[in-house]
C-alpha cells in the first residue's frame, strides 16, 4: 500500500512539469517586466518631481529592493517547503508573485497620492521578491523529485525553458505597447496592461498547482522510510548549511552561472550602447536571438548530462566559455565587423557561458542535496550565489572598464566567473540519478562512502 501511495502517473509527471514550466516562465516574466517598466517609465509615474537621474536611480532601488527580498524568501519558504511540504509552498509563492505583480497594474501614481503611490510600488516589490525568492528552486526540487531517473536532466530542464517564455513575453508585451501607443498614452495607461496582462498566466499556473500531488520524495521521507527532517533537526540550522561542502559547491555553481549573466546580459549589453556608441538593436535582438536558441540549447544538455552526468557537460561548458571568453568579446567590441558577425559572437558566448550552464543548474543542484533540505539549501545557494555575482558583477566591471579605459575587464570578469563554476564543478561528486530520498547532501554523503572503504582497506 505505501508503494502505491508513493507512486505518480504520466499525468501527474505532465502537470507537475507544466506547473514548474508555468511558474518560472511567470516569476521570469514579472521580472523583466518590472525591470523594463523600471528603466522605461516608473521615473516619470512613481519620482516626477527628482530630477531625471535622480528619478531613474530610485526606480532602479525598487527593481533592486526585491532582489534583497529574495534571501529573505528563501529562507522563509525554504524551510517551510522541507516542513510542510513542497505543493503548498509553491502555491504561496505563485499567488504571492501573480497578485503583486498584477496590483501593480493598478497602483495610483505619485501624481494621484503622491509619497504613498512609490511606498506601494517597493511594498509589493518587496512582496513579490519573497516569493520569488523560492519559486525557481521549489518548481526545480519539485521537478527533479517526480521524474525518472535517467530522464531527470530533460524533464527539469522545462523549468530552465519557462526562464526563456517569460523573458520573451514581457519584452514582446512592452514592444507592442511601444509600438501600439504613444509616449503619452503610455505614461497616462499603456504601463498598466502588461501587468494586468500577467494575471492570465497567474491564474493558469495558481490552478495547475492547486491541482498537483505532492511530490513523491517529500511524502516517502516524512512517512518513515527514511530519516524525516524532525529525526534530525541540528542538521536544519544554517551553521549546518555553512559548513556543508555541497552547498559551498552548489553557490559556486550558481556564481560561476549567474556572473556571466550579469556581465553579458545587463553590463556588456549597455556599455556596447552607451560606452562604445553601437546601435541598441543591436545587443537586444542578439539577445532575444540568443534566447529563442536557447529553447534548443537547454534541453539538448539538459539530455547530454541524462547521457554522461552533470559535472562532465558542466566542465566542458565552463572551459568553452573561458577559452572563447576573448575571441567573441574581441569581435562584439569591433565596429569593423559587420552588425550580424558581432551579434553572431554575442549569441556563442551567451549560449556557453550563460545558457548552457543554466539547462545543467536545476538538476544539479537538487541532486547535490539531501531530502530534509534540500529545498531551503538550493534556494539559498541560488539566491546568495546570484544576489552577489549579478548585484556586484555589473558595477565592478564598470568601474575596472572606467580605470582602464578599455573593455578587456570584462574578459577577465567572465574567465574568473567561469573559473569558479568549473573548480565547483571539478570538485563536486557525480550526482546523476542520485536517491533524492537519501537525508544527507552529495558530498557528505560521498565523504563518508570514502571513509568506510578507507577504513575497510586497512
Amino acid at each position: 500500500m505505501t508503494q502505491i501511495k508513493h507512486e505518480r502517473s504520466t499525468k501527474d509527471l505532465v502537470r507537475a512539469a507544466l506547473s514548474g514550466w508555468l511558474g518560472t516562465a511567470l516569476e521570469f516574466m514579472d521580472f523583466q517586466l518590472y525591470s523594463l517598466g523600471a528603466a522605461l517609465v516608473f521615473h516619470e509615474i512613481f519620482f516626477p518631481e527628482q530630477s531625471a537621474a535622480m528619478a531613474l536611480i530610485l526606480a532602479m532601488g525598487t527593481y533592486g529592493a526585491g532582489y534583497i527580498a529574495r534571501i529573505v524568501g528563501a529562507f522563509i519558504f525554504g524551510k517551510m517547503g522541507d516542513t510542510i511540504g513542497r505543493k503548498k509552498v509553491l502555491f504561496i509563492t505563485i499567488t504571492m508573485m501573480g497578485i503583486c505583480t498584477t496590483l501593480i497594474g493598478v497602483l495610483p501614481t505619485y501624481a494621484q497620492i503622491g509619497i504613498f503611490a512609490p511606498v506601494l510600488l517597493v511594498t509589493l516589490r518587496i512582496i513579490q521578491g519573497l516569493g520569488a525568492g523560492a519559486e525557481i528552486s521549489g518548481a526545480g526540487t519539485m521537478l527533479a523529485e517526480y521524474a525518472p531517473k535517467g530522464k531527470r536532466g530533460i524533464i527539469s530542464s522545462l523549468v530552465a525553458m519557462g526562464t526563456n517564455c517569460g523573458t520573451l513575453s514581457a519584452t514582446a508585451i512592452w514592444a507592442v505597447m511601444f509600438f501600439l501607443l504613444d509616449r503619452q498614452e503610455l505614461l497616462a495607461w499603456g504601463w498598466r496592461v502588461p501587468f494586468l496582462a500577467s494575471a492570465v498566466v497567474m491564474v493558469f499556473a495558481i490552478w495547475l498547482r492547486l491541482n498537483l500531488k505532492e511530490s513523491p520524495v517529500f511524502e516517502k521521507v516524512n512517512d518513515g522510510e527514511r530519516s524525516p527532517v524532525k529525526a534530525h533537526p541540528h542538521k536544519a540550522t544554517l551553521g549546518a548549511m555553512f559548513k556543508s561542502k555541497s552547498f559551498w559547491l552548489a553557490t559556486g555553481l550558481r556564481f560561476g552561472q549567474a556572473g556571466n549573466s550579469g556581465l553579458l546580459q545587463t553590463f556588456l549589453a549597455g556599455y556596447m550602447v552607451q560606452t562604445l556608441l553601437f546601435d541598441k538593436s543591436i545587443p537586444t535582438d542578439a539577445l532575444m536571438i540568443s534566447s529563442v536558441l536557447g529553447f534548443i540549447t537547454i534541453p539538448v544538455l539538459g539530455w547530454l548530462s541524462d547521457k554522461f552526468g552533470r559535472r562532465l557537460p558542466y566542465i566542458i561548458m565552463n572551459i568553452s566559455a573561458i577559452i572563447l571568453a576573448y575571441p567573441m568579446l574581441a569581435i562584439i567590441v569591433d565596429k569593423t565587423y559587420s552588425p550580424g558577425v558581432i551579434m553572431m559572437a554575442l549569441i556563442v558566448i551567451h549560449n556557453f557561458a550563460v545558457l548552457g550552464l543554466f539547462a545543467l543548474e536545476n538538476i544539479t543542484m537538487a541532486e547535490m542535496f539531501g531530502s530534509r533540505n534540500r529545498f531551503t539549501r538550493m534556494a539559498i545557494s541560488k539566491e546568495a550565489g546570484g544576489l552577489v555575482a549579478v548585484g556586484f558583477g555589473p558595477v565592478l566591471a564598470g568601474i575596472f572598464c572606467n580605470m582602464t579605459g578599455s573593455w578587456l575587464p570584462i574578459v577577465v570578469m567572465l574567465i574568473v566567473y567561469s573559473l569558479i563554476g568549473l573548480v565547483s564543478a571539478w570538485i563536486m561528486p557525480e550526482v546523476k540519478d542520485r536517491d533524492l530520498s537519501i537525508a544527507e547532501d552529495a558530498a557528505e554523503s560521498q565523504q563518508v562512502i570514502n571513509t568506510a572503504n578507507t577504513r575497510h582497506y586497512i
